[in-house]
Formats: C-alpha cells, sequence, structure tokens
C-alpha cells in the first residue's frame, strides 16, 4: 500500500501543496454547521475587505494569525482591527 504524505502541523506553508491545502480549507468550511456560517454575501464582503489590508499574508492574519477564509466565514467572528 502506497504511503501518502500528508503535511503536519509544524510544516511550513511553502512545503504543503497549495491545491491540498485549499481543498482542506474548503474541506472545514464545508463542514461547518449551516448556522454557524455568515451568510455568503457577508463572507464574500469579508474577503473583499481581507483582500486589501495590509496584514494579509499567504492566506493569514498577520495580526491575530487566523486562517482568513475561516474566520471570515464564521458568523460570529469579528476582525481583530474591527474592519468588518
Amino acid at each position: 500500500m502506497e504511503s501518502r504524505k500528508k503535511p503536519c502541523r509544524l510544516c511550513l506553508l511553502k512545503d504543503i501543496d497549495p491545491k491540498e491545502y485549499e481543498n482542506r480549507i474548503k474541506r472545514v468550511i464545508d463542514l461547518m454547521d449551516r448556522k454557524d456560517k455568515a451568510s455568503n454575501d457577508e463572507y464574500e464582503d469579508r474577503l473583499d475587505v481581507c483582500r486589501t489590508c495590509s496584514y494579509l499574508k499567504d492566506a493569514f492574519c498577520g495580526a491575530c494569525g487566523c486562517y482568513v477564509e475561516l474566520r471570515c466565514v464564521k458568523k460570529n467572528a469579528k476582525c481583530p482591527y474591527e474592519y468588518w
């Protein structure tokens, strides 16, 4: 049986396949309970704000260290600088 290389929690982003990383984030979002998620419009609005933020770096928030897509999708989440 072929062993598949999985990124560990201690891996750097540069060591993780970008497509696999994207798929994992999407999977987490898809598995979230609908009642805990922001509406699609609110999610996209939040992402638009984050895209223009100087703290955004490689899909992470430099202010708090979160995965931006995961923070933006959570209904009750807030930007650490209250941009949204």
